[in-house]
Parts: C-alpha cells; structure tokens; sequence
C-alpha cells in the first residue's frame, strides 16, 4: 500500500520533535554542520511523495543516520515512524510489534530476521 506516510511531518516538525526531546532530557538542540542541511533536502524532496510504509521507515532510517542534529536523531525518526505506525488500524498487539521493528530499523539496531519481519508485515497492509 502506497500512501504519503510522512506528508504530515515537516522538516519544521522534525526539528522541533528533535528540540522537544533534547530539552526533556536537558541536552543541547542544535543542527550538526555535517548533516543537517543534505538531511533537509533528503526529508524535504521524500516526505510527501507516495511510498510504502517500508520505504518510509528507509527514510527514516537514512535521516538517523545523516545526523543532522547534535542529539537525539535515532529518537527523533523513529518517533516519527511510530507515530504513523499508530495512526494503522490494527490490534494492540500488532500495532506494538510494528512499532518496536520499525523503531529498531530506524535506528540501526534491527536483526536481518527483524527487518523481514517488517517487510512481511507491510506486504500484509496490501
């Protein structure tokens, strides 16, 4: 199923999901001078193009890793992929499975097994 899973998120609302959790843990919000503006330009020309959800977690995931703030970018995406994940209508269950896999493939951490498990996963969405 091919939708805009990331239309909603702008590259204003990233920065400020980043700034929302950088200050709940009293670390400094600021962008890197590596990654930040390729990162913006990667966001900016895919959040609203029509993708799989897979494809979405993918930006996601290659955003994490640019890194284009000083803390935090591996939560700053992968609440943002949660996010999407939560507005499916599915099973607690589900939902909470979905979510942990795309959160651990956003950050970098996810098994070959998980990651399968995430593309079946979609393939089921339709």
């Amino acid at each position: 199923m091919k939708r805009a899973w990331l239309a909603d998120y702008s590259w204003e609302f990233v920065t400020a999901q980043n700034a929302m959790l950088c200050a709940a843990k009293d670390a400094f919000h600021g962008p890197t001078s590596d990654g930040h503006e390729a990162t913006k330009q990667l966001w900016q020309g895919n959040h609203c193009k029509e993708m799989s959800l897979s494809e979405a977690v993918e930006v996601c995931r290659q955003c994490h890793r640019e890194a284009p703030f000083c803390f935090y970018n591996g939560n700053t995406f992968a609440a943002i992929i949660r996010d999407v994940i939560n507005q499916l209508d599915l099973s607690a269950a589900k939902m909470a499975v979905a979510r942990s896999l795309a959160g651990h493939i956003v950050a970098g951490v996810a098994s070959a097994e998980e990651e399968q498990a995430f593309r079946d996963f979609c393939e089921e969405l339709g």
